[in-house]
């Protein structure tokens, strides 16, 4: 418990430290805090937390949900039909425009798709979009996207996949001057600092009562409760838990995110079984649950399958804290004092850098010399979808708005995954037969196998299932959504 302690005591400290800030938002503007800068602002390249929040409210989707979480349609005019076995066919709102003046139509929903999936594009994205193999034009109005075999999870994936415009997208200037559909536009973007959103005013739907949304990149959280205490901001981000009573609105809700370390099978530090195994036992996680969340996350079942997504095993037993085991595992693969070394970020994820050093100072108990690489989070990235030159253990917090074991699977499950870290070819193939499977059951089965051996092999080392804890001035009235999205057209705010 010590180890947490000490955490969190530095932790705490971060909350006397400020920065300075403009002056205090007016009623159409409000000032959102995010721990990362966005990578980029185009929004089919990278798989980034700080892109998604700023773009989420530039680009839209085919389909949308609720903020309860319900599936409907968006930039379709109707929930999709399915043609046949491999075809569903989506019939698009009419009358709807990029900001660049370029027409949302069939031809846009065709570039989107075929965009996406190019191998020469390398989207990081792609564990959401497995399946796809291209969309057609019926007519402006009707485009039909292709499955490279059946696929009943296919309207969910149109709900993650944002809608490009077709000729403007290869524009190299796309990534940094974004052009899309949705209720807001890009007014500026200062490096290192923050970005300035301005409403559309040729927006296709309601009219949002916010004028101008501000993005600030803040990855310190005291600084950014500072920043909320001060009203010089009216969100923030992973509010600490142990400051939820000082804020003036907090709210929390069980999100769709779930904290891992992928293991290399590989690596000399983590290619025995042992280690890997060990590696599990070794850590506390009810301890970290309590004393690093204050109660805010729960220990994993054993696996990285969100329990509200389909595929979630059940019949999977936590790992159990068993630091006697994990010593006598790592002595008895000779590797006591073998380096261990943990990518991580800072910043990105509530208490990412605690939480990893204390994971870490847990295997230094179990007898590993361990080394902690916590990179800028586009240098982060890099690394961790770099299928040929894998870490020994890299931290990430995975979410699941998919609600679908496929998201998790084909993320970090899956050989040549996004960003898998071992060369099972068994567990590869369960994987692509779960994704065509249309029987519910069996479907099921094949999901129960797949998290059971990566179990049993110790693939990876889930840790917490976490909720999303945000802190919000007196003047907002928002409700927070399930999937964790920032919404600003779902905002109000009052003097």
């Amino acid at each position: 418990m010590m180890k947490i302690r000490r955490v969190l005591s530095r932790v705490a400290l971060l909350a006397a430290v400020s920065l300075p800030f403009a002056g205090v938002a007016h009623a159409s503007q409000v000032t959102i805090a995010v721990g990362s800068e966005a990578s980029t602002l185009d929004p089919q390249k990278r798989d980034d937390g700080g892109e998604r929040a700023i773009n989420d409210n530039i680009y839209e989707t085919l389909m949308m949900r609720t903020p309860q979480g319900e599936l409907v349609p968006g930039l379709a005019a109707a929930p999709p039909t399915q043609i046949d076995a491999t075809t569903w066919e989506f019939k698009l709102r009419p009358g709807v425009k990029f900001t660049n003046g370029e027409p949302f139509n069939a031809d846009a929903v065709v570039v989107s798709v075929d965009r996406i999936i190019d191998p020469a594009f390398a989207s990081e994205q792609m564990s959401y979009f497995g399946t796809l193999t291209g969309a057609e034009k019926v007519d402006d109005l009707t485009v039909r996207i292709k499955t490279s075999g059946p696929d009943p999870i296919l309207p969910s994936r149109m709900y993650w996949m944002k809608m490009v415009p077709a000729k403007y997208s290869s524009d190299p200037k796309f990534a940094t001057e974004p052009a899309g559909t949705g209720p807001y536009k890009l007014a500026s973007w200062t490096r290192g600092q923050e970005v300035v959103l301005d409403q559309n005013p040729d927006y296709w739907g309601d009219k949002p009562t916010i004028d101008e949304v501000h993005f600030r990149f803040i990855g310190e959280p005291g600084t950014r409760m500072s920043g909320l205490m001060a009203g010089e901001l009216d969100v923030i981000t992973n509010l600490l838990p142990e400051f939820v009573s000082s804020v003036p609105k907090s709210a929390a809700v069980q999100g769709v995110e779930t904290a891992v370390i992928i293991l290399s099978t590989e690596n000399e530090a983590t290619k025995d079984e042992r280690v890997r195994k060990a590696l599990n036992l070794a850590i506390d996680r009810k301890a970290l649950a309590d004393s690093l969340y204050g109660g805010y996350a729960t220990p994993t079942k054993g696996q990285l399958v969100n329990p509200r997504a389909f595929g979630f095993n059940e019949a999977i037993e936590p790992y159990p804290y068993d630091p006697a085991q994990a010593k006598a595992l790592i002595k008895e693969a000779g590797a006591e004092g073998k380096t261990i070394t943990i990518v991580g970020e800072a910043g990105r994820w509530l208490k990412d850098r605690e939480l990893i050093e204390a994971v870490g100072s847990y295997w230094k108990d179990a007898g590993l010399n361990v080394e902690f690489k916590i990179e800028e989070f586009g240098e982060y990235l890099n690394q961790l979808f770099d299928k040929n030159h894998r870490p020994d253990a890299v931290f990430v917090v995975n979410s699941n708005e998919l609600l679908d074991a496929d998201r998790e699977t084909s993320f970090a499950y899956q050989a040549g995954g996004t960003a898998s870290s071992n060369k099972d070819e068994e567990m590869a193939e369960w994987v692509k037969q779960a994704r065509v499977e249309t029987d519910v059951a069996k479907r099921k089965e094949l999901y129960a196998k797949i998290t059971q051996k990566a179990h049993d092999n110790n693939y990876l080392v889930p840790l917490l299932n976490m909720q999303d804890i945000y802190g919000f001035s007196q003047r907002l009235d928002w409700a927070p959504r399930v999937d964790a999205k920032l919404m600003v057209k779902e905002m109000k705010v009052s003097e």
